[in-house]
């Protein structure tokens, strides 16, 4: 019993580890002084990324993508709803290194796959950008920091971004009971997320989570 019992929370434990380690947290930034609509949104498996001034103004929305600290740089990867919308360097990867550099990886630095769709991707590895002519050096040391984001003006559709071959997605948000009683009288009904099948499975996961 007790052997099912560790089993059971290491599960768990690697479920949740793997959850926090893959995720996409969309941000916008607007420099002191500077105006700029900006808008960083995530919905149905694309992160909808506009900046709504002029490029100079110092401004620029995006995601920093979680859980890569301390990681090797392998890859990275997103795919544009049309190649319109790589303007330049923009949509681009920052990925900060432990060594103190930046690096950025701009889709206009290799070379696209367009797809069946009328979507297009853009791979970087150390093939692919060698085989662009290598623009841009590929990241070296370990991983700090990683973003996905536009400083142009203009709109770009960006879905199906992958760093390290792991696809990232914002972290479901929880909103479930906060006590047990929220579950009475047909509350359970009105959760999404999670969602409940019966008032006991409601009443369970608020024991369980709260």
């Amino acid at each position: 019993m007790k052997r099912l019992v560790f089993l059971s929370a290491a599960i768990a434990a690697l479920a949740l580890a793997s959850t926090a380690a893959a995720a996409l947290a969309p941000w916008t930034f607007v420099g002191t002084g500077s105006s700029c609509p900006v808008v960083s949104t995530y919905d149905n498996g694309v992160l909808h990324l506009e900046k709504n001034c002029p490029t100079t103004t110092n401004a620029s929305a995006g995601a920093s993508i979680t859980g890569l600290d301390g990681q090797t740089f392998s890859s990275a990867s997103f795919t544009l709803a049309s190649a319109s919308q790589c303007q330049g360097g923009s949509p681009r990867f920052n990925v900060a290194s432990s060594n103190g550099t930046t690096y950025f990886l701009g889709c206009n630095n290799v070379t696209p796959t367009t797809n069946a769709d009328g979507t297009v991707t853009y791979t970087f590895t150390a093939a692919t950008i060698a085989a662009a002519g290598n623009q841009v050096a590929f990241p070296s040391g370990a991983i700090k920091t990683v973003d996905v984001l536009i400083d142009v003006q203009g709109t770009a559709d960006v879905s199906h971004i992958t760093v390290n071959g792991t696809t990232e997605v914002p972290v479901p948000t929880v909103t479930g009971p906060k006590h047990k009683s929220e579950c009475k009288k047909g509350g359970w009904k009105t959760f999404t997320s999670p969602k409940f099948r019966n008032q006991g499975q409601c009443v369970s996961w608020s024991n369980h989570h709260r």
